[in-house]
C-alpha cells in the first residue's frame, strides 16, 4: 500500500476516530475482566507533526489543534480524550509536536490484564510501530494483513474485546471487503465490539455496506458521523464516521453529547453531527 498516515495525522478524522476509541475502551474497562484490543491497520503508532509530510498538508491545524485551543467547558468524552493525549507526552510543547496513533492510545488505556495486537503491513510503518510499542507489556506488533488478523485473533481468549478496523480505502472494493470481514468476524465473535472508521466522500459504497450488514442480520449497529459541510462536495472528503457494533453501555449518550460540540469546534459555520442506530437491539 502507498498510503502514509503521516500526511493526515491529527486531522479532523483522527479526532473523531480517537474520541470514539477512548470512550469505547473506557466502557470496556468498567468491568474488571480483561479485554483484547485488535488494531487491523495500525500505522506507525506516533506521528511527528513538525515532519515534512505533516507540514506539507497542515491537516492537524484544522483538527487536533482546534480542539486543544477550544475555550469553555467540554463534554466528558472530549475532556477525557484530551487528557489521554496529554498523558502520553512529558511537556505541553511535546503535545503540539506529536500525535499518537490508535495503538498508542489503546496502550495508554490498557490495564495490566488487557492485551493488544496491532497489525501493519507496510514495512516502514511496521518498524516505526514496533519501536513505538517496544517494552510495553502484553503488546504484539504483527506484520500481517488486518483482515486475516480478524480471523486469526477472534474470538479472543479474554472473551471480551474491541477490534478497530481502519483501512486506507485505496482499493475501490474496500467496502465490499469490509462487509464480508465484519460479517465473518461476527460469526466467530458475536459479542465483541467492533469499530469501523469510514470516510464520507462518495457515499454510494457506504450505503451498500450498511445495507449488507443489515441484510446479514447484524444487530446493535450505531453510526457516529461528523460532516464539515452538509452536502457532498464532488467526491471530496467532507466528513467521516465510525460504525460501532455492540457499543458499551452509555457510549451512544456520550457521543450524542460530544459530537455536536466537536462539529462546532471543527467547522463553526457548517459542521453537523449525528449519532444514530442503524440497527438497534
Amino acid at each position: 500500500m502507498n498510503y502514509r498516515h503521516a500526511f493526515h495525522a491529527g486531522n479532523f478524522a483522527d479526532v473523531v476516530k480517537h474520541v470514539c476509541l477512548v470512550a469505547l475502551l473506557r466502557g470496556l474497562s468498567r468491568k474488571d475482566s480483561p479485554w483484547l484490543y485488535l488494531d487491523t491497520h495500525a500505522g506507525a503508532g506516533r506521528y511527528d507533526l513538525r515532519s515534512p509530510p505533516a507540514q506539507k498538508t497542515g491537516e492537524y491545524r484544522a483538527g487536533i489543534e482546534l480542539v486543544r485551543e477550544a475555550t469553555g467547558s467540554l463534554p466528558p468524552a472530549l475532556t477525557d480524550y484530551l487528557e489521554v493525549l496529554g498523558a502520553l507526552t512529558d511537556t505541553a510543547a511535546q503535545q503540539h509536536d506529536h500525535y499518537p496513533g490508535s495503538p498508542l492510545l489503546a496502550a495508554a488505556l490498557a490495564r495490566p490484564q488487557d492485551r493488544l495486537v496491532a497489525c501493519e503491513l507496510n514495512p516502514l510503518e511496521h518498524a516505526a510501530l514496533d519501536e513505538c510499542l517496544r517494552g510495553r507489556q502484553r503488546c504484539t506488533v504483527a506484520r500481517q494483513d488486518g483482515y486475516q488478523a480478524l480471523a486469526a485473533y477472534l474470538p479472543p481468549r479474554e472473551r471480551r474485546g474491541l477490534a478497530l478496523i481502519d483501512p486506507p480505502y485505496e482499493d475501490p472494493r474496500e467496502f465490499t471487503r469490509l462487509a464480508k470481514a465484519l460479517i465473518d468476524a461476527h460469526r466467530r465473535f458475536a459479542t465483541g465490539c467492533y469499530a469501523l472508521w469510514y470516510p464520507l466522500k462518495d457515499e454510494g459504497p457506504l450505503a451498500g455496506l450498511k445495507r449488507q450488514l443489515k441484510t446479514a442480520g447484524l444487530r446493535r449497529l450505531l453510526t457516529v458521523e461528523l460532516r464539515l459541510t452538509p452536502l457532498p462536495q464532488g467526491g471530496i472528503l467532507h466528513g467521516c464516521g465510525v460504525l460501532v457494533m455492540n457499543p458499551p453501555w452509555g457510549f451512544a449518550d456520550q457521543l450524542r453529547d460530544a459530537l455536536p460540540v466537536l462539529a462546532r469546534i471543527l467547522a463553526p459555520d457548517s459542521g453537523t453531527a449525528a449519532v444514530d442506530w442503524l440497527v438497534p437491539e
